[in-house]
């Protein structure tokens, strides 16, 4: 179950950035989103509370947004060493963590380019 929690905060985490190129909704919050609705409808964001949600919900969300959630979680896993190695000391919230990494674009590893890549292209 905490494998489980931590694919839901990687995807929670890359589900609220967004990148230059696109200012529709991800990949994870349209699939999600009725889930997110119908499950968290009284979730107010901020402080980790919806992530949380859904992390509680998991098993009832919708095969379709179970999906997304795993394939969204993917740059977070390729990305685990870059983001120790370059956003150690940022305070994660409010996107600082992917703001971080996107700083980063030129310096991280060919593995965690390679997934935030895929990861946006899912987006558009």
């Amino acid at each position: 179950m905490r494998t489980l929690g931590c694919i839901v905060a990687l995807a929670a985490a890359i589900f609220m950035t967004t990148s230059a190129a696109d200012a529709a909704p991800s990949a994870v919050a349209r699939a999600c989103a009725k889930d997110i609705k119908s499950l968290c409808a009284d979730v107010k964001p901020g402080g980790g509370k919806l992530k949380a949600c859904v992390t509680e919900h998991y098993r009832d969300l919708s095969e379709d947004c179970q999906i997304a959630i795993v394939k969204a979680a993917a740059p977070g896993r390729a990305c685990k060493a870059d983001i120790k190695k370059f956003c150690s000391d940022v305070t994660p919230g409010k996107n600082r963590i992917a703001e971080c990494v996107k700083s980063h674009t030129a310096d991280l590893s060919d593995a965690c380019k390679e997934a935030l890549a895929k990861a946006d292209a899912g987006n558009k």
